[in-house]
């Protein structure tokens, strides 16, 4: 079952979110900019987005327990975002991944396309080369 995620979520959202600043999760909750793959009782996977120029939805996290990665629930929680920006009114969606990644092969698969990207070499904050993606809904 995909869900929006819920305030009482926050111990299990971060336990596979490691990334999401704590005063940030209110918002996600407040504004259904996530929403948490529930199997047998059990969050597996979360998917979280804003975005991009503040009107395109920009899946800034997506992510999958280990152990059930590879059984289709990421494709599950992207095709229920898609389907969600769709029936909003969006007519494009985008992701980013770095170059390093294998989420790339997976995000193609979805019919993402690579429009670009960038490199931080901030001291501190250096990161392989982030592909920006695209896709059309």
């Amino acid at each position: 079952m995909i869900r929006y995620v819920e305030l009482w979520d926050k111990a299990d959202w971060y336990a596979l979110d490691k990334h999401l600043p704590e005063d940030v999760f209110e918002e996600k909750v407040r504004n259904k900019q996530g929403y948490v793959f529930v199997e047998n009782g059990k969050i597996i996977g979360i998917l979280r987005y804003n975005l991009f120029w503040d009107n395109t939805p920009f899946c800034t996290m997506l992510y999958v327990d280990d152990e059930y990665q590879g059984k289709g629930f990421g494709r599950a929680l992207m095709e229920h975002w898609e389907q969600d920006m769709k029936s909003a009114g969006f007519g494009m969606i985008m992701t980013s991944t770095q170059v390093d990644e294998q989420a790339q092969h997976f995000y193609r698969r979805l019919g993402y396309k690579d429009c670009g990207g960038f490199i931080v070499d901030v001291p501190g904050y250096e990161q392989p080369m982030e592909m920006i993606m695209i896709k059309a809904l």
